[in-house]
């Protein structure tokens, strides 16, 4: 299905994932900042709202764990190439490579860590799996 690759450290967690898609950059920026359309095309996401903007706040659902909601501060926004949000325990970060010929590659990596990692490393799942289906619904969704 997808590329996902998780690298571990004791203190750390990085999972990347990327792919190619056929639409313009605007295109798929539109789709990665519209909490309110998230759930439409996303199906790992199960509830989204927020701002997401330049220091905007989003709340988010995910299939990983439903029963708990990320509250998540959007750090850096560059559109319509790169956007990183996150928490104290990590960052997430997209990046939209413009190819031309209106084709991208589009990237997603998170990365979860420090100090306290090793403590709580085991409880969070794994996910190469959902961002694989994460990508696979962007492109879907882009290329529509």
């Amino acid at each position: 299905m997808g590329n996902a690759k998780t690298t571990k450290t004791r203190f750390s967690r990085e999972t990347t994932v990327s792919t190619t898609i056929n639409a313009s950059a605007e295109t798929v920026w539109k789709l990665l900042t519209d909490a309110k359309g998230y759930t439409a095309w996303n199906s790992t996401i199960t509830a989204m709202s927020g701002n997401i903007a330049k220091g905007g706040q989003v709340e988010l659902k995910s299939i990983l764990d439903d029963k708990r909601t990320f509250k998540l501060q959007v750090k850096e926004f560059e559109a319509p190439r790169r956007m990183v949000w996150g928490d104290r325990q990590g960052n997430r970060e997209y990046l939209i490579k413009d190819l031309g010929a209106g084709k991208v590659t589009f990237s997603m990596t998170e990365k979860i860590g420090g100090a306290m990692f090793p403590l709580f490393a085991r409880f969070i799942p794994d996910f190469d799996d959902v961002f694989n289906q994460f990508a696979a619904d962007l492109k879907a969704a882009a290329e529509k």
